[in-house]
């Protein structure tokens, strides 16, 4: 009977475990009825999922065994080929030895039926086919040789991968989709087939390998150098071990300027928030959530109306997680912990660097968004000159530091007066603080500026001392010295905006051998670009008023048109926040254009002072500027019917010489941006390729469609007809619902 060729088939490597000739067939054939015991001790029944077949070294094997019988490996038992592994001592078998394979003995292992395995691939295929020609439909080129390999891969080369193009298997049993695919494909057609890798998914939005070290590698070299607080040493999947949120807000900071899927940041912005309030509703108790909140605030995701701003929200919150967890005592973190938690020096040190890095970026929503600060300079922030140790913060830092909390004194003893409704210091007090923090912050500068510190530091340095100056337009017309502090505010606007223009690109220091040029304009904070728009306002006020007879006017036109630009350079997305307000200011000039231009006069004496620099929005600190301003268009431009923002559609022209200044979305023809480039900015001067930002009908724009506004806006110290307060912004809130067919000429024209 062991001499019978249908036997010796049966047993050899020739068989297939789908050939009909089972087995089973073979022993009935020769008489030999195997039995399977149900109720023996260890009987199982290992058969193949969707086969018929019954595995013989199982039926055999599961009967009682006896010491020393012969067992076949793992991966002969999944082939039904003979073994001849030896396991005591144990030796790899020859077929594991000669295909390289991992020779071992499992008593539970079962094969694997290959027939379903190889269906669901089937199945997985045929649908990534079906969904390549969805692919070409919607207008993707596809090559014509290998055009299922070559869609495919076209469609996951993007770092935002769409879920109808690339989901997981059904089956988790069985491999990822993308290796099933892989393989099988190049099986059958022989050529060579790589897929990118999904290595993070956030709701809809997946990245690939590439992507995210792209991301990561932008991050480090245009956004890292504002704000150095993360160490570009720790890889991608260490932050994401660290905390999801950390992670991914990297990722959307990084995506504001994401050239390879411009995309991105829209995709990302509403999984991003519903993750960040869900890390936030939980309650966080780790200071990398903290981080990622400094990320978050520092550059806000771009929104749709500025009522919608959670930033000023999202600051608070940052800074009450943040002494919930205890970074405010980093020496006594047991204090804050219900189990005992020892810091390395390391450890500690990160958490002292995160705390400074809250009140640095809580002090600037402050000041940026015309708040109260909720900052916390206390004993773990002090000036330690000389020593070393966790407690010491590196020289940008430090410098940084110093000057937010000069710019939180400024804010605290200039508008936080208990004795006045809207908090704003006296006059005589305003005056005499004004003297003290102007030698206070000419030591300040002169003691930064000596360390010979980044372009960077220089910025906010210049930024402090015109939130100082900018109470200048607090003064009243008889205050004494009060065309000092008008000169003083100007010399401080000009050399802010001055500073920025002339340094638009500076050296990366996350790259220091590659020397990559940082644009600021592009990648400035959200901080740096809220001072540049009250520059702006600072500037447009006072050549719009007495106080142009006493400058040079045309270098003021000159950087206020430079300046309008920069301003537009900073928009992430078309017609968002930055874009209307360039353009705001745009009208605002040429209404006011044939005002300003009068002879300049060299004695003061003979200036014809007025109260038109007066602001009537005064509770927002030194931002009241901005929203005075933006009330004042509102008042002489919108509600009168001498401006739009529909212009938006199609910003302002640079070379419209040939217009009439009768039109208020064009600049007058010597603007200063003529054919030549500023930095780089003409091809952000573009008209936007998609629609403009629409708010919700509500706020003032509600009661403008009630006839409210049709006749004119006064503004009143003391609405009782407004029964909303939105702190952000609110007054831009829906400026699009004003359209008017008919733009009256100026008066004068």
């Amino acid at each position: 009977m062991d001499g019978s060729p249908l036997l010796a088939a049966g047993g050899g490597a020739s068989l297939s475990p789908t050939s009909p000739v089972s087995v089973r067939s073979i022993a009935g054939i020769n008489g030999a009825k195997r039995k399977r015991s149900a109720g023996a001790p260890g009987s199982t029944f290992d058969s193949s999922p969707g086969s018929v077949l019954n595995d013989d070294d199982a039926d055999q094997g599961e009967k009682k065994r006896q010491p020393g019988v012969k067992r076949a490996c793992n991966e002969c038992r999944q082939q039904k080929l003979r073994c001849d592994v030896s396991q005591d001592p144990f030796r790899s078998c020859s077929r594991c030895n000669r295909l390289k394979l991992q020779c071992k003995i499992e008593s539970n292992f079962k094969r694997i039926g290959k027939r379903s395995k190889h269906a669901e691939m089937e199945k997985e295929i045929e649908r990534l086919r079906k969904n390549v020609q969805l692919a070409r439909s919607q207008g993707y080129v596809v090559p014509e040789e290998n055009e299922d390999d070559s869609a495919t891969h076209s469609q996951l080369q993007s770092p935002i991968v769409n879920n109808n193009i690339y989901s997981h298997t059904r089956n988790p049993s069985l491999m990822g989709s993308d290796e099933a695919v892989s393989s099988l494909l190049h099986l059958k057609r022989g050529g060579s087939y790589s897929l990118p890798r999904i290595v993070r998914e956030l709701e809809e939005v997946r990245l690939t390998e590439e992507g995210e070290a792209q991301l990561f590698q932008d991050f480090w070299l245009f956004y890292h150098p504002f704000l150095p607080f993360l160490n570009p040493s720790l890889t991608p999947e260490q932050y994401y071990q660290q905390h999801p949120l950390l992670y991914w807000s990297i990722v959307a900071v990084a995506a504001r300027r994401y050239t390879m899927d411009p995309t991105l940041l829209t995709a990302i912005s509403s999984p991003l928030n519903t993750l960040l309030w869900k890390t936030i509703g939980d309650v966080p108790g780790s200071h990398f959530v903290v981080k990622a909140m400094c990320l978050l605030c520092t550059w806000p995701l771009p929104t749709s109306t500025t009522t919608s701003d959670p930033t000023h929200i999202l600051c608070g919150v940052m800074m009450k997680t943040a002494t919930g967890i205890g970074l405010h005592r980093p020496n006594h973190i047991n204090d804050f912990t219900r189990v005992a938690v020892e810091l390395n020096k390391d450890q500690l040190h990160d958490r002292v660097v995160t705390w400074a890095v809250c009140n640095i970026v809580a002090q600037n929503i402050g000041t940026g968004y015309g708040q109260p600060a909720s900052s916390l300079y206390d004993w773990t922030l002090a000036t330690r000159s000389g020593e070393s140790g966790p407690f010491q913060l590196s020289p940008e830092l430090e410098a940084r530091l110093q000057i937010e909390r000069f710019c939180d004194k400024v804010s605290k003893e200039m508008y936080s007066n208990a004795s006045d409704s809207r908090g704003v210091a006296g006059d005589e007090h305003r005056s005499i603080l004004m003297r003290v923090f102007r030698r206070e912050y000419g030591e300040l500068h002169a003691e930064i500026m000596s360390r010979n510190l980044s372009p960077i530091v220089a910025f906010h340095l210049k930024a402090a001392g015109l939130h100082l100056r900018l109470a200048g337009f607090f003064d009243s017309s008889t205050t004494v010295g009060y065309l000092d502090d008008l000169m003083g505010l100007w010399r401080s606007t000009v050399g802010f905006l001055e500073e920025i223009l002339a340094n638009s690109t500076v050296s990366s220091p996350s790259s220091p051998q590659e020397h990559v040029g940082i644009d600021t304009l592009k990648y400035a904070t959200n901080y740096l670009q809220q001072m540049l728009v009250a520059a702006s306002f600072a500037l447009l006020k006072l050549m719009r008023s007495f106080f142009s007879q006493a400058i040079d006017y045309d270098q003021g036109r000159q950087l206020f048109h430079r300046t309008i630009s920069a301003i537009r350079s900073t928009s992430v997305v078309h017609n968002d926040l930055q874009w209307r307000l360039a353009e705001l200011m745009v009208q605002m000039w040429n209404g006011a254009r044939l005002e300003t231009q009068q002879n300049r006069v060299d004695d003061d004496s003979m200036l014809k002072i007025d109260d038109s620099l007066q602001l009537k929005v005064r509770c927002r600190h030194s931002m009241s500027l901005v929203f005075d301003s933006i009330w004042h268009w509102r008042e002489e431009y919108q509600a009168r019917g001498r401006g739009t923002l529909d212009s938006l559609k199609h910003p302002t022209n640079p070379d419209s010489a040939n217009e009439s200044i009768a039109s208020s979305s064009h600049m007058d023809s010597g603007n200063g941006l003529l054919s030549t480039t500023n930095h780089g900015l003409p091809n952000l001067l573009a008209p936007p390729s998609n629609g403009t930002l629409t708010p919700a009908p509500s706020g003032l724009a509600g009661h403008a469609q009630n006839g409210m506004l049709g006749v004119g806006l006064s503004y009143d110290a003391n609405p009782a007809n407004y029964d909303f307060f939105d702190p952000q912004h609110w007054m831009l809130d829906n400026l699009l619902d004003f359209n008017y067919s008919f733009v009256p000429p100026l008066e004068g024209a």
